[in-house]
């Protein structure tokens, strides 16, 4: 039984590997109105899908944060997702929502009923695709809302947010 498990973990490491490589090698070029990867490309971010597996709260917490504009923060909407999951387990209920959202801010095909079908069949996958097309938009997902508007302020962008309107209000 001890000399198998390296064994094991060794197959279980290509495979990883592998499935990363056969992502890559068969991504498509992002068309408008598309997702960027495809839902089954999970290994294409190895360490966000190790993440998402172990505690899909940090992806959806990081996702919604972005998605919401930074109404709401990561730790908030992970927090809100995890208690929901625990209580009643429509966390997954709860993430289609936000797939919704994000279609609706990016023109993304679909329609709220694939969502709840992807999210229901692998919350995995639907998870990690949002993630990898926010990063595929730019975002850098460790630093938040307001850490992205920053950095896009300092390299001379437009902030993300909504435009600023100068002025009171007047008759």
């Amino acid at each position: 039984s001890k000399q198998q498990f390296p064994k094991s973990l060794f197959i279980f490491k290509n495979l990883f590997i592998f499935l990363s490589m056969e992502a890559q090698l068969h991504a498509k070029p992002h068309a408008q109105g598309e997702w960027s990867t495809g839902f089954c490309d999970c290994f294409s971010d190895c360490r966000n899908c190790c993440i998402t597996l172990c505690c899909p709260c940090i992806t959806f917490g990081q996702v919604a944060e972005i998605v919401d504009r930074g109404s709401k923060s990561c730790c908030a909407a992970g927090a809100l997702y995890m208690l929901i999951d625990l209580i009643t387990s429509c966390g997954r209920m709860y993430a289609c929502f936000y797939s919704g959202k994000m279609r609706a801010q990016y023109n993304i095909k679909g329609d709220g009923c694939t969502d709840c079908l992807k999210h229901f069949c692998c919350n995995l996958c639907a998870l990690t695709q949002q993630y990898r097309e926010l990063k595929h938009r730019g975002f850098d997902m460790s630093l938040g809302w307001a850490g992205n508007a920053e950095k896009q302020q300092n390299q001379g962008g437009v902030a993300m947010g909504a435009p600023a309107f100068q002025g009171g209000m007047t008759r």
